[in-house]
């Protein structure tokens, strides 16, 4: 991966030795440190690739997120079978040429790289142009490269560490290669793995850094997008979560509940607030959001490097329609989605009906063309009503409703115009046995992506209060405040029902181990911190994390039981947890030598 990147990283750091002129020794679109950054602008222009190596296609643009992790957690149920490494995630047994392992090493690393260069800009700066009252603008480029820096070292140690960090245990494991500053050499891109403990203490040291350097900085206008003090301080209360340091975990995570200003959303905007509204985009919710804008800019989704195009997810999720013949079937599908959501969520949202069967519509005009206005067949209408009432009178989850589209029941406007029912998806046409929703959740809910340039909307929340607050529960739980962290869990699903937030209601919790709605569920049905991690942040790219750090692998593939493109039942190996380093990495650093993570 090193290698790959070693042009870039060099062409920053080897010219400043450089005793010629750098024009005659460097390519014309590269810069040198002798003259560059060389004002407040050019630190806004090295600052740009650190937000923006977020949506590279290999990470949130496309693979990591729909590809990788939403089959690992069987979030999603794919079907298309024409690629070996979305395969391995659906199976959870990843070798080490997994495709979609390299990217996310290597993108993770570009954006670390970013973060290094905008840092060390910084400090050229100051050094050689600025002026005493630049340091606040150049304070405040710097807090925001050390957040991006420890958020990327955080998904990467996630992802690759050995072991997740506890009080009593994972200090002395392998984690994962550390670059704190801008190599000057090839042989300082080549480094061994440092220890969990190293990994975690750097993110820690960079979060706090940035929310001092951030203190007090309201970003409004086109800036209102940028970091936070409340980002950076929510990612440390995270961080010392996973950490299980619950004392630390408890006191900025509070300080971000009791002073940033947020507040959770009421449910009517929650319940859009993930399918493109422009309405809903930097809301009371919302602490680090992706923006991105419905416009592809002539390219294909985020392929084409262009800032701000939008993303392609919606290829993966798009929801399926009613054919314009009216029926479900292969012959004239309105759909293309590559994955689904798994049926098992249906049950695990506690949607207990059991699957549809198609009847004769008895309103079908024979002298009419069959469309989906005048379709044959229907949905039982005795079903279709049962389904009506578990809506009305909350018998499952609401937030099923937020992250997934029922066949039959829900329409989307797939022609940019007119509402189409949703349907079962044309490979599990007519059959019976099936739930075959539709994702909602960041899908293209109001055009065929085909119609915009291709391009799908919607802005990513990559850290939100209700995260906050399940941590802030998971804290609280840690040092046996079971009250305290029984109120924040009721607080996420008192907004999911349509309560008011701060107030008991007839659906609260009363027991960290009372009983869920997740159906057959042996682990989340009667665990609701679990359980609402699970189901307030459904397809926001994080259960994975949590899986691995609570150690449910096993569990959840036993619920789960199948997937499509698996063969057999799926069987989960505790070597997943920890993805493997990828093989480029041991061909291009020597120094890696002997250490692969355990399994592979």
């Amino acid at each position: 991966m090193f290698k790959k990147i070693n042009v870039i990283i060099l062409g920053f750091a080897i010219l400043a030795g450089c005793t010629k002129d750098p024009g005659l020794v460097a390519p014309a679109d590269s810069y040198s440190t002798t003259n560059f950054p060389a004002s407040l602008n050019d630190l806004n222009s090295v600052l740009a690739p650190c937000y923006s190596n977020l949506r590279d296609a290999n990470l949130f643009g496309f693979h990591l997120w729909p590809k990788a992790l939403s089959n690992a957690t069987h979030t999603a149920n794919s079907v298309y079978d024409g690629d070996p490494s979305w395969n391995e995630m659906a199976a959870t047994n990843i070798s080490i040429n997994n495709q979609y392992v390299q990217e996310a090493w290597t993108s993770f690393y570009t954006g670390i790289k970013n973060c290094n260069v905008a840092l060390q800009g910084v400090d050229f700066y100051m050094t050689h142009s600025g002026k005493p009252q630049d340091q606040p603008t150049a304070d405040l480029v710097k807090g925001q490269a050390y957040f991006l820096r420890a958020y990327y070292y955080f998904n990467l140690e996630c992802l690759f560490g050995e072991s997740y960090l506890t009080p009593t245990s994972g200090a002395d494991k392998k984690g994962i290669p550390i670059f704190s500053e801008l190599p000057t050499n090839l042989e300082g891109t080549q480094k061994t793995r440092s220890t969990v403990k190293e990994v975690w203490d750097l993110i820690v040291s960079d979060l706090k850094t940035s929310a001092q350097l951030l203190k007090g900085k309201n970003w409004t206008g086109n800036d209102k997008g940028r970091i936070s003090e409340w980002a950076a301080k929510s990612l440390l209360g995270k961080a010392y979560v996973f950490m299980q340091n619950w004392d630390d975990a408890k006191t900025v995570l509070k300080d971000v509940i009791d002073n940033s200003g947020k507040t959770l959303m009421p449910y009517a905007k929650y319940r859009d607030a993930f399918i493109g509204l422009d309405a809903n985009e930097f809301n009371e919710e919302s602490i680090f959001e992706l923006n991105i804008d419905q416009d592809s800019k002539g390219n294909y989704g985020v392929y084409g490097n262009t800032p701000n195009a939008t993303a392609i997810n919606g290829l993966i999720w798009c929801p399926w329609a009613l054919g314009n013949d009216g029926t479900e079937g292969a012959s004239n599908p309105l759909g293309y989605g590559n994955e689904i959501i798994h049926d098992k969520n249906v049950l695990r949202f506690g949607f207990n009906l059991g699957t549809y069967k198609l009847v004769t519509n008895p309103a079908f005009d024979p002298n009419k063309p069959k469309s989906y206005t005048n379709p044959e067949k229907i949905m039982d209408p005795a079903y279709k009503l049962q389904s009506l009432q578990a809506r009305t009178n909350q018998t499952c989850d609401p937030r099923l409703f937020v992250n997934a589209l029922q066949p039959w029941l829900d329409s989307v406007k797939y022609d940019g115009r007119n509402w189409f029912p949703v349907s079962m998806p044309a490979f599990w046409a007519n059959q019976t046995n099936r739930y075959g929703w539709s994702f909602r959740k960041y899908a293209p809910i109001f055009n065929n992506i085909n119609n915009t340039g291709p391009a799908d909307a919607w802005n990513y929340y990559l850290i939100r209060l209700a995260d906050v607050y399940l941590l802030y529960a998971e804290a609280e739980k840690g040092t046996n405040d079971n009250a305290t962290a029984l109120e924040y869990l009721n607080k996420t699903k008192r907004r999911a029902y349509g309560y008011p937030v701060n107030a008991a209601s007839p659906v609260d919790y009363t027991s960290l181990t009372g009983s869920t709605v997740a159906i057959g569920d042996p682990v989340l049905g009667n665990n609701p911190l679990y359980y609402e991690r699970f189901a307030e942040l459904f397809n926001e790219g994080g259960w994975w994390f949590d899986v691995c750090r609570w150690r449910i692998g096993a569990s959840e593939a036993a619920y789960y039981e199948t997937a499509m493109n698996v063969t057999g039942n799926l069987a989960w190996k505790d070597k997943t947890y920890s993805w493997p380093i990828p093989l480029s990495e041991f061909n291009s650093n020597p120094k890696m030598a002997g250490q692969q993570n355990a399994g592979y």
